[in-house]
């Protein structure tokens, strides 16, 4: 018998907010985290605007020397899962740590540490590039870093598969658990890209927005929308088997239905023609799920600014929903966040659940312009309550990566 799997805590580092709690009011209230990018000086390039986490101290959550030896996107997966084991009252000492895994995405990793030791080795020679350079550039050393500070010791990696990072650590998660490989999976994204070779990196495949103001340069679905803005933080979920929330007596934020996981084989960069394989990889989750499509509630859309995708994306979901998806209410929070890369589809998934939890289903900003290839309803510039039982969220990436995941409201939730 399949092990239903469900979602006991979650923790998140965003641009519009350093937890989960916050992150969801500001999505609410229709507050962008996009803004000029301060990390560095953007003047010379094409794009000058990017969603930063703002005030962000690592020392909040590890000590000075430990955060100095972390770049920035594994310090954001330490302090997300933090806020994730406090929400799920897990107590590592009372659990098996041989059954905890930890399965967290990324899909460019310690690429700043990368990019300054190059500056290094160019301008002071090989001989002073850090010893902490390759542990700290790895992609998997954002769940490597939390196994050893919780003291899992399941199985520990990350998932690398562009923009579906995330969402794919989710859905790899919830099957080991179905499997009995484990009881518990720490399952997330992390990201920090915001750094001059990345943005020079995007500009010159055209995939950013040139729109430099940061108050309409992410418009998901809008005819004029014309790139991504970048993104950074992390999003973490608790995963665990029915037999370890009843053993732990611990209250469910959600239940985790349905995976689906597909490839264009088709490009590089660009999606399949019609969504086909987005579409394929929703149909596939709802079928894990035993649901129909006009059981979704709301669906969290990838929605990434760009003229391909957001058309596209409208494209699977007609595909995948039929008449239903002109009634299905759907956003795009890339709208507030911007895009984080490999963590997207977890924050997207732990914004999802808070919508399922809370029934309000955030807005798409700067919504202005019809799109006639793009009329679903993506729920334009406010909030809207709803009864939320069961939401879907879509992860898409370069490479031909498809992702969607499904959570429904706990059987015991009114």
């Amino acid at each position: 018998m399949t092990s239903r799997v469900y979602v006991t805590g979650l923790g998140v580092i965003s641009p519009v907010g350093l937890d989960a709690p916050s992150t969801w009011d500001s999505l609410i209230s229709g507050t962008s985290g996009i803004d000029y990018i301060s990390a560095f000086d953007s003047e010379p390039f094409e794009t000058h605007v990017a969603a930063e986490v703002k005030g962000f101290d690592p020392t909040l959550y590890m000590d000075r020397k430990k955060a100095r030896h972390l770049d920035r996107f594994a310090q954001f997966s330490v302090a997300a899962t933090q806020e994730a084991l406090a929400q799920a009252l897990l107590n590592m000492e009372a659990v098996d740590p041989t059954r905890v895994a930890v399965i967290v995405g990324s899909g460019i990793g310690g690429l700043i540490t990368l990019s300054e030791q190059f500056q290094v080795l160019s301008e002071r020679g090989p001989s002073r590039v850090s010893p902490f350079l390759i542990p700290m550039m790895l992609a998997d050393m954002g769940p490597g870093q939390i196994s050893m500070q919780i003291g899992a010791k399941g199985p520990n990696f990350g998932t690398v598969s562009s923009c579906s990072s995330g969402a794919d650590a989710i859905g790899e998660a919830t099957e080991m658990i179905r499997r009995g490989d484990v009881d518990i999976a720490i399952a997330g994204g992390t990201e920090a890209p915001i750094c001059p070779i990345a943005v020079a990196g995007f500009n010159s495949c055209h995939a950013l927005s040139r729109t430099n103001d940061p108050k309409v340069s992410s418009r998901p679905f809008d005819a004029l929308r014309d790139g991504f803005v970048m993104g950074e933080g992390a999003a973490v979920l608790v995963l665990e088997s029915e037999a370890s929330v009843q053993r732990r007596g611990v209250p469910m934020l959600a239940e985790m239905r349905g995976y689906g996981a597909t490839s264009d084989a088709y490009h590089v960069t660009q999606p399949a023609p019609g969504g086909e394989g987005a579409a394929r990889a929703m149909m596939l989750s709802l079928k894990q799920a035993g649901l129909q499509p006009e059981e979704i509630s709301y669906i969290n859309a990838h929605g990434t600014s760009t003229p391909l995708n957001d058309r596209f994306e409208t494209m699977a979901l007609k595909a995948t929903f039929g008449e239903a998806a002109y009634t299905i209410p759907i956003s795009s929070t890339k709208s507030m966040t911007g895009h984080l890369l490999g963590a997207g589809g977890a924050l997207e998934a732990a914004i999802s659940i808070m919508a399922l939890n809370r029934s309000v289903i955030p807005p798409t900003l700067n919504l202005e312009h019809p799109d006639a290839e793009c009329d679903l309803d993506y729920t334009p510039k406010m909030a809207r309550e709803l009864d939320v039982r069961t939401v879907m969220s879509n992860s898409f990436g370069f490479g031909g990566h498809n992702s969607s995941l499904i959570f429904s409201r706990p059987d015991n939730q009114p």
